[in-house]
């Protein structure tokens, strides 16, 4: 069985963030963090073929004069079918470096904005069997009238039987505690944690202040 309440967004005074102002940031600063983030996640890996990587014979296409036809010296010249592609990508780093001041400050922002407007809940659950129910997800989800809504989950890595449940879910997006990022963080509507990840939650998010 598991228990469910309906519960109020959480205070800035219940995370220890009544000393911390919030700041008109500019939007400049989310866009350094986000950009980054997901140019960190690029591979990289994209290549093509130039003119000397195309596996085409060697040959001369046909003789310098005679023929009436512009002059070919090569069947892996770029303008032929099949040739090599002139300038195109190549492997390379595509790290992008964040000051860490700057993906703080992106967080801390990102934080405050949640917490003023009231989205920011505990999910009132508590495991007392080993079944996790994707079914018990959505009513508590829903007695939060959260049923239609996209929704960030910061959960333990451990706690598979919240995963498990909350997995097939379609408007709830999953995050550790110790991962969370500026492009993640801003693609949800409301945050939510259960009530036994308090204290894993304010550590979290005491590391931004």
């Amino acid at each position: 069985m598991v228990r469910e309440t309906k519960t109020g967004a959480v205070t800035a005074a219940e995370l220890g963030l009544n000393g911390v102002e919030q700041n008109t940031v500019s939007p400049a600063c989310f866009a350094v963090a986000i950009r980054a983030q997901l140019q960190n996640w690029r591979q990289g890996t994209v290549a093509c073929k130039g003119r000397s990587d195309v596996n085409r014979t060697g040959r001369k296409p046909w003789k310098q004069k005679g023929t009436g036809r512009a002059r070919a010296g090569s069947f892996r010249s770029p303008i032929w079918r099949g040739g090599g592609v002139t300038f195109g990508p190549q492997p390379r780093v595509r790290t992008l470096s964040v000051p860490k001041q700057v993906r703080r400050l992106a967080l801390q922002q990102l934080l405050l904005s949640k917490v003023n407007d009231g989205r920011v809940f505990v999910l009132p659950i508590t495991w007392t069997d080993e079944k996790p129910k994707t079914s018990t997800a959505c009513r508590a989800l829903k007695a939060l009238g959260f049923e239609d809504k996209k929704v960030i989950l910061f959960v333990d890595m451990h706690d598979y039987r919240t995963q498990a449940s909350f997995a097939n879910v379609p408007n709830v997006r999953m995050l550790f505690f110790d991962q969370p990022n500026a492009y993640d963080l801003s693609n949800g509507s409301y945050w939510l944690y259960l009530e036994q990840d308090d204290k894993l939650f304010k550590e979290m998010v005491g590391a931004w202040i």
